[in-house]
């Protein structure tokens, strides 16, 4: 299989199969969630379960003033992989049209330049992200083999664009068909790591939030 065929089965086959086990994946995961069930709350209420809900969502994206205080770069660096990866994904010209045929609209990219430079610090950003948590007793204790695995194929798409947009290493065609395995590549394995939490910490802030806010409590 030359280049120009492993770059067509990667956009075709698979993708589609990569879709299929994502979805199905977190479906998956869902529904494990959901069998766990719960003990029914006999208390009567004391607030709003809905405001509680609704706020704890919004305020989780900002850390609290005692955990920023003690390891402030590692937060920052967070913040600026999370929104560095987001930016790179949505906001990249070639990436919107595969969004615009899902949800049967697109938006403005941002100038491929300003993309290229997010995408490098985003990289930087990953690759610090494991370099605090390797000089951290407790994470490095705490880290397990799939937080290996999610750490890299986190890193392998932002890194392999990088590359392909940058004409570097190897063949433009061949490093795009990586570039896109490599996408394939985390959609597998999302599932069945703590990547689920790309859409996990809605629900689970949702429910903390809830709870609290029946008994009149902040989350």
């Amino acid at each position: 299989m030359d280049a120009n065929e492993l770059l067509n089965w990667a956009r075709g086959p698979g993708f589609d199969i990569a879709l299929v086990i994502f979805i199905g994946g977190m479906l998956l995961r869902l529904l494990e969630v959901l069998a766990l069930g719960k003990k029914p709350d006999l208390s009567a209420p004391r607030g709003s379960g809905l405001s509680g809900g609704l706020r704890t969502i919004f305020s989780r994206f900002l850390p609290r003033k005692q955990v920023f205080d003690k390891e402030p770069l590692r937060i920052v660096n967070a913040y600026v992989m999370h929104l560095g990866f987001f930016v790179v994904l949505f906001f990249y010209g070639p990436h919107i049209p595969l969004f615009e045929s899902v949800l049967g609209f697109g938006w403005p990219a941002l100038p491929s330049g300003a993309i290229n430079a997010v995408g490098a610090v985003t990289i930087l950003s990953i690759v610090a992200a494991l370099i605090f948590r390797m000089n951290s007793k407790v994470l490095r204790f705490l880290t397990t083999t799939g937080d290996y695995v999610a750490w890299l194929v986190t890193l392998l798409p932002v890194l392999t664009g990088y590359l392909a947009y940058n004409h570097m290493l190897l063949p433009y065609t061949l490093m795009l068909a990586l570039h896109i395995l490599s996408v394939e590549l985390l959609m597998v394995v999302a599932p069945f790591t703590k990547l689920t939490h790309m859409f996990s910490f809605v629900t689970a802030r949702w429910y903390q939030g809830f709870k609290a806010g029946q008994r009149g409590v902040e989350s």
